[in-house]
């Protein structure tokens, strides 16, 4: 079985509480299904209230950027979508197919909620505190994250159970039949860190070679065959991200030759953690009703004072494998002017007309790498790459390190903890 717990505080939909699920493996039975459909339901109310209730709390002058706006409008929109399945439940296939597409459109509506959201920011700058911005945009950013996850998680298992029908095309029943059976839903439960290298290296090579007309090569050691459970497109932004800092640098260093090593280790397992009272206030613990022993757990706990922001997540298996990698390059390193502004939003920074080139769509093409399978539209240019992928890793515990010496390299630490046990 699969368990995946999500902790909410009670009160409004902004910070309702919400009620543990358990699924297994898909396909799916009819009440697994429709148990996931209201599972789902009862979490992304809440949440989009959050949303909405964090940007009215803007000054009025940035809300009435029209990007921002925008945002706002998606948001309310979403809602008012949701509420309706919300107050009845979603009771039969026929409801649960018809809210699959409520959700397919709700992923669509936010797709490019980031870069809509960087341009207004980037726009109201003389008007808002950096310091302000930061801080609404980490919550922000790690709040859409689990939103996300949450309704793509339900489309992942619903088209994985639906029964292949002779109306089915070819195509259809062949994409149906080849779902490898180590995913549960939008989680692989044998992922391969050095498989998702590879083919980062090979994207972030082709844009290298077509701006620089080089492509440094990438060498890949130390357990390349650890395998752990997470979210594919997850590693992909981070390791694209990551690695297309790596081929700037070495290139604009002129030492292309030397090759970028990626070392890959898994840790030890972990011995079972004993549920125990938090120490301070808002910190998260292992619950008692999550020690289960799963194929693929992992607990939300909300921090307090806040509905879904900055989730501090705890594995609920006796043991989470975690995943270390290691990207070190000879790019002469970080400026120390620069190093300590590098998980800051660096949207101060840009001038009116690099906002106009960016809104004319005038990028540099080695800044517009994002992972187009996660469908990050890109925010070339604007500074998230780090901060956005170190929102990532920290979802589920996870970590970004960098480590630089200027003058000779950078190596960054990217530590994963798995979503479970297998």
């Amino acid at each position: 079985m699969a368990s995946v717990y999500y902790g909410h505080k009670k009160g409004s939909y902004a910070d309702r509480e919400a009620r543990p699920s358990t699924h297994g493996r898909p396909p799916l039975s009819d009440e697994a299904l429709l148990a996931s459909a209201n599972y789902t339901l009862s979490l992304l109310p809440a949440r989009l209230a959050s949303r909405i209730e964090a940007l009215r709390n803007l000054s009025f002058i940035v809300v009435s950027n029209p990007h921002i706006s925008k945002i706002y409008n998606n948001y309310l929109h979403s809602l008012s979508t949701l509420l309706p399945y919300q107050q009845r439940q979603v009771t039969t296939l026929e409801e649960e197919n018809q809210f699959a597409e409520v959700l397919a459109d709700l992923v669509h509506t936010h797709t490019n909620t980031i870069p809509i959201l960087a341009r207004g920011f980037l726009e109201c700058r003389r008007y808002v505190d950096p310091v302000e911005v930061t801080r609404f945009l980490d919550t922000h950013l790690r709040a859409r994250i689990g939103t996300r996850l949450i309704a793509e998680q339900h489309l992942a298992l619903h088209f994985a159970s639906q029964p292949v029908s002779s109306a089915d095309t070819r195509a259809q029943q062949a994409s149906k039949s080849t779902t490898p059976s180590n995913y549960i839903g939008v989680i692989d439960t044998a992922l391969q860190p050095a498989r998702i290298v590879k083919l980062c290296e090979d994207f972030v090579g082709e844009i290298c070679e077509l701006k620089y007309g080089i492509r440094p090569r990438v060498k890949i050691d130390g357990q390349p065959d650890a395998t752990f459970a997470y979210v594919p497109v997850h590693v992909e932004y981070i390791i694209t991200e990551l690695l297309k800092n790596a081929f700037r640098a070495v290139v604009e260093a002129g030492n292309e030759r030397e090759p970028i090593e990626v070392t890959i280790v898994a840790a030890p397992d972990v011995p079972r953690q004993h549920a125990r009272e938090p120490s301070t206030p808002g910190t998260s613990t292992l619950n008692p009703a999550a020690q289960l022993d799963t194929d693929v757990g992992f607990q939300m706990d909300t921090v307090v004072g806040t509905a879904d922001a900055n989730e501090s997540i705890k594995i609920s298996a006796p043991s989470a494998q975690s995943i270390t990698i290691r990207i070190r390059d000879r790019g002469h390193g970080i400026p120390p002017e620069i190093l300590p502004n590098i998980w800051s939003y660096s949207f101060t920074t840009f001038s009116d007309l690099d906002v106009q080139g960016l809104e004319n769509g005038n990028m540099d093409a080695f800044n517009a790498i994002s992972s187009s399978s996660g469908n990050l539209s890109s925010i070339a240019g604007l500074g998230y790459g780090l901060p956005l992928s170190r929102a990532y890793a920290e979802y589920f515990g996870g970590s970004i390190a960098v480590q630089s010496l200027w003058g000779w390299g950078t190596d960054v630490y990217l530590t994963l903890k798995g979503v479970g046990k297998i």
